[in-house]
């Protein structure tokens, strides 16, 4: 059990750290080769926030723990609004762009509930992974018709260093080796809790897989608060949760289709869905306020642990 616990923590480091790695060595190497900074942001940087997501999810459906992939895309995106978004919150307010409200949290609502149609048979199959591939790419479609109005992806391009062709493509090669060790390792040891628990690798991905995968935004949510710079916390969040979506869940719908029990739609996917609403109607009752105020982030984190409790519950049963 110690040696399970022990790969997780490393793994969830490495990951981490490698993701990082892997956006910064993507861009440099992009940038060196003419790509514009406004693309680079839509497509390299949006990916990349999702690296760990993706990787986890591709190892444990190829290891044959569909499950557990499944887990951690819906149990991120439950995080990121409940813990990331309620921790962010109760730091300092989180501003409210019109560009969130008009574009963004439409599109991540009607999304939420198109993919919820797709859950109802409680299999992902192959034709659910082309289903959301399609919504992705329309989403993004729509997302990027008028980038010029996002001068924070600008913003966040020129943070990063520019860095040689060599070095950032030896960057890019070994951060994406590790990314895809660490995984492994990661996938492994939670696994193995799993197996040692008792519990489902379902349950496994929706807490410690997703709390950890999702610590890259609660890093960077709170360190921007902190540093008064948390105006695009919450349309990170939103793209984030829109990949975990639309980029994540396909993964292993096509490479190790699975059915789903029902509690994954009537437990873990009507509580992000009921989430998503929730900031949503938040966001619009409160646009006159220009901000989600701590009220909000109480709210947030008192239902993301009252989902904690209502897992451990079903551990009891």
């Amino acid at each position: 059990m110690v040696l399970f616990f022990a790969a997780i923590i490393a793994g969830l480091v490495v990951l981490v750290w490698s993701a990082d790695r892997f956006v910064n060595g993507a861009v440099s190497t992009a940038r060196n080769f003419g790509m514009s900074p406004m693309l680079i942001g839509l497509t390299i940087v949006a990916f990349g926030t999702s690296a760990p997501e993706m990787i986890v999810s591709g190892t444990a459906a190829l290891s044959d723990v569909s499950n557990l992939a499944v887990g951690n895309a819906i149990g991120s995106n439950i995080a990121n609004i409940g813990l990331v978004l309620g921790i962010t919150a109760l730091v300092s307010p989180i501003p409210l762009k019109a560009i969130v409200l008009k574009r963004e949290f439409p599109i991540l609502v009607i999304t939420s509930l198109l993919v919820a149609i797709l859950f109802l048979d409680y299999h992902l199959g192959y034709l659910d992974g082309i289903v959301m591939i399609v919504l992705l790419a329309a989403s993004m479609f729509f997302l990027t018709r008028n980038n010029l109005d996002a001068p924070e992806i600008l913003e966040e391009i020129d943070e990063i260093p520019s860095e040689s062709t060599a070095k950032a493509i030896t960057e890019l090669v070994i951060s994406l080796a590790l990314l895809l060790g660490s995984s492994k390792l990661l996938v492994w040891g939670a696994s193995g809790v799993a197996s040692d628990l008792g519990v489902s690798e379902l349950i496994i991905g929706l807490t410690i897989v997703a709390i950890g995968t999702s610590l890259p935004e609660l890093a960077a949510s709170v360190a921007s608060a902190l540093k008064g710079h948390h105006d695009i916390a919450l349309g990170n969040i939103v793209g984030s949760n829109l990949f975990n979506l639309l980029a994540v869940l396909p993964i292993p719908a096509l490479l190790n289709p699975v059915t789903l029990g029902e509690e994954v739609l009537l437990r873990d996917y009507s509580v992000m869905l009921a989430l998503t609403i929730a900031l949503a109607a938040f966001g619009y009752i409160m646009q006159k306020k220009g901000r989600l105020g701590r009220r909000v982030g109480i709210s947030l984190l008192t239902a993301y642990f009252g989902y904690m409790f209502l897992l451990y519950q079903s551990l009891s049963l």
